[in-house]
């Protein structure tokens, strides 16, 4: 068993700092959920007090049961003449019932003065009295020292006397941050191995920033020091140029240097986890990124085609199966079936001992990703397409047409708030066909006031269901207005949450194909709830719902608690 090195992720705060990622509540929630299954360690949510989402989000994760990770609260050590006791952040810290509390303080002697315009004994004083605190109640501390290596460089003495006074207060960890990202490996290492023997015995980690392509680099140096916490963001996103891609750092641990982060089971997840939280960042994982990357193990033809077949060691540096990735010139039907089988499983299929192509089901799934669908996360849908491949799909209603207008009276510029849209829906749920309208602020919300009125006497369940979250991203951006467009929707029940996706040129037919696919799962949801563990998911006896049998005289749908705004769906026998 090699040496643990514990795993520290910070996606949820740097990670959001990146330009262009705003990761709503529910993605949050989401990532942590991912990251637990996967085997993190700690996981940092953020500030706890800084504003409404981060108040929630802390507020909400306790109550998760978490298998493993546990939840870290970010602040910084209290303020000049301030008393840790008496200082609002800490208290905030606390107060948000994180079992473990990140501090940042500074360590870099000209921050100290010129930053926080302080003593240098001031600075000391406030590390060792917000450590003590914290300890004292009750939590895991991690002090971060920002700007360590360049205080190192600068007033070594001084900088190891701030890592000795959180040390001597109890700090669990001292997390040496690389804060402006400029320092190469060999910096890294000598400072750390300097640390590590003015500090015997303390736990130390990590945190780098790749201002200068080198924060994997810089990792790895630090763990060879002496290191066992190592700090980063899934797919290495962050500030200015990006942080420790955390899985990156994870694989070469465990398969370059014998280390043990997450098992050699859970590592085989690895770029799902890189590809569920790039969707729900709504970016791209970059091709030629490492280890999870589309391209990380890709041949081209010649000379590379045969001797891949023999002697793959030649051009791919670990398995691409290690990584959950797979070898593009040597797809494996066999390894391409056993993906899809497991993932089947997972969704309560078994494709196995039904009679069902499964390579047929693989060429399917194929087609629609490389057309621009993602199942990454969109389980709802790809449960949906199982099932019609399984022939245990059958729809809970059918378009006859929809028609979406938006509604705005008053010209206010680039700021106005006014628009509004009107959408009507014409369905038939068996032998009966509605037609209903509904508004909303926007096209996916008036779709789904409307479509939920027409169906509701017939399916109650949806009224237990709410669309939570709607990304829409467009997929080849040189065809402008033209292009494809992906959409993405979140739902959920008290029992959970599940995606769902919709393709198209126009961004309402995709939002509509999403929003029926969740709809429509929610139902298959439900119905699984209602036929019991004896019913194998998947079999004849789970598919969406059966609609309720219809009352005597035929009125008005009863309206569900989301179609507030919507106007009554009339049938038509």
């Amino acid at each position: 068993m090699g040496l643990r090195i514990y795993t520290y992720d910070s996606t949820l705060r740097d990670g959001e700092q990146c330009e262009g990622i705003a990761l709503s509540l529910e993605d949050k929630l989401r990532i942590v959920e991912r990251l637990d299954a996967f085997g993190i360690d700690f996981i940092e949510g953020g500030f706890p007090a800084s504003n409404p989402k981060d108040i929630a989000f802390f507020r909400q994760v306790s109550a998760m049961p978490l298998a493993h990770a546990r939840i870290a609260a970010f602040g910084s050590t209290c303020k000049k003449g301030v008393a840790a006791a008496d200082d609002a952040g800490l208290a905030d810290l606390l107060a948000c019932g994180a079992p473990v509390v990140t501090i940042v303080g500074k360590t870099w002697d000209a921050q100290v003065t010129r930053a926080l315009q302080t003593s240098l004994d001031e600075n000391l004083r406030m590390i060792a009295d917000s450590v003590a605190y914290l300890k004292a109640a009750g939590r895991h501390v991690v002090f971060d020292a920002e700007h360590f290596f360049d205080g190192y460089k600068a007033n070594s003495a001084y900088a190891l006397a701030c890592l000795r006074a959180a040390s001597e207060a109890g700090a669990d960890s001292l997390d040496l941050c690389e804060t402006n990202g400029g320092a190469l490996p060999f910096e890294v290492e000598e400072a750390v191995r300097a640390v590590a023997a003015a500090l015997p015995g303390q736990a130390l980690g990590i945190h780098c920033h790749n201002d200068s392509g080198c924060a994997v680099a810089n990792t790895l140096a630090a763990v060879r020091a002496g290191v066992t916490q190592v700090q980063g963001t899934v797919n290495g996103i962050g500030e200015r140029v990006g942080n420790t891609d955390l899985l990156t750092a994870i694989a070469d641990l465990e398969l370059k240097m014998g280390a043990r982060c997450v098992g050699p089971e859970r590592l085989r997840d690895l770029t799902g986890v890189a590809q569920y939280v790039a969707e729900l960042c709504n970016v791209s994982l970059p091709a030629h990124h490492p280890y999870t990357g589309a391209s990380a193990f890709a041949h081209k033809g010649g000379l590379h085609a045969s001797a891949i077949a023999r002697f793959p060691e030649a051009y791919e540096h670990a398995r691409p199966e290690a990584v959950g990735n797979r070898a593009r010139m040597l797809v494996s039907e066999l390894a391409g079936k056993a993906s899809l089988v497991q993932k089947a499983a997972s969704l309560g299929f078994d494709l196995e001992g039904a009679a069902v192509d499964v390579q047929a089901v693989l060429d399917d799934i194929k087609r629609r990703e490389a057309a621009g669908y993602s199942y990454e996360v969109a389980d709802g849908s790809l449960a949906l397409l199982l099932m019609r491949h399984l022939g245990d799909y059958r729809p809970a209603f059918t378009l006859e047409s929809f028609r979406v207008i938006v509604d705005d009276h008053e010209d206010t510029g680039a700021l106005a708030k006014d628009a509004m849209s009107e959408a009507t829906v014409k369905i038939h749920v068996g032998e009966r066909r509605f037609v209903s309208t509904g508004e909303g602020a926007g096209p996916v919300g008036a779709l789904d006031n409307a479509l939920r009125p027409t169906i509701i006497e017939s399916y109650p369940q949806v009224a237990a269901m709410d669309l939570v979250d709607y990304k829409v991203r467009l997929l080849d951006e040189s065809q402008g207005t033209d292009a494809i467009t992906r959409v993405t929707i979140t739902s959920a029940d008290a029992f959970g949450t599940w995606g769902t996706v919709g393709v198209s040129e126009n961004v309402i037919e995709a939002s509509w194909n999403a929003l029926v696919d969740s709809i429509e799962y929610g139902l298959v949801r439900a119905a699984r709830r209602a036929a019991g563990p004896a019913a194998p998911a998947g079999s004849a006896a789970c598919p969406a719902a059966a609609p309720a049998a219809p009352p005597a005289s035929a009125g008005a749908a009863a309206a569900p608690a989301a179609a507030d705004s919507a106007r009554p769906a009339t049938s038509e026998e």
